[in-house]
């Protein structure tokens, strides 16, 4: 656990800092606020409630929404194809930068996982892929797009199944 803490401060950038240093000024500026209005209670207690959501909710939903505005690409599955004589899936796909900044790097996963006739069973099959790859790309500039292909292996599965890929780009 602390390997991730540490790899989450280590790859904060400066705009991360500004975010929680802004929801950091707003929770004093309503806690203060809060204060002042001490005659009028129902006040006092909004500013208080609000202050403390803004404080648990703000940092997080501002992380997320920020990433993805900062560093927005697409990814599109092109093919896969499950090897015969090896126990592998091969995807291919591509990664384009949608973003106005150039990307230092790219982790790029491919996650395949069961599929049944019931969409919420399908649902949870998400959460727990059978097997996933990562690759990484390194300096994608804005507006380029690159292809990639991922091996998955060992794959041993034999029924139905689905792949689903993704990026983390930084």
């Amino acid at each position: 656990m602390k390997e991730k803490i540490d790899a989450f401060i280590q790859g904060l950038i400066v705009y991360d800092y500004i975010l929680f240093g802004s929801v950091f000024i707003l929770f004093i500026l309503f806690i203060v606020l809060s204060l002042l209005s001490k005659r009028k209670v129902g006040i006092s207690v909004f500013f208080v409630l609000l202050s403390f959501s803004i404080l648990l909710l703000g940092p997080t939903l501002g992380y997320i929404k920020m990433h993805q505005f900062l560093f927005k690409n697409s990814v599109e599955l092109i093919s896969q194809k499950k090897l015969t004589f090896v126990k592998a899936i091969v995807v291919k796909g591509t990664l384009k930068n949608e973003s106005k900044l150039d990307f230092k790097s790219c982790k790029i996963t491919a996650n395949a996982y069961k599929v049944t006739g019931n969409s919420l069973k399908d649902f949870i099959y998400q959460f727990k892929p059978l097997s996933n790859m990562s690759i990484l790309e390194d300096s994608i500039h804005k507006g380029e797009s690159r292809e990639f292909k991922i091996i998955i292996e060992p794959f041993t599965y034999a029924k139905d199944y689905n792949i689903s890929i993704g990026a983390k780009c930084k």
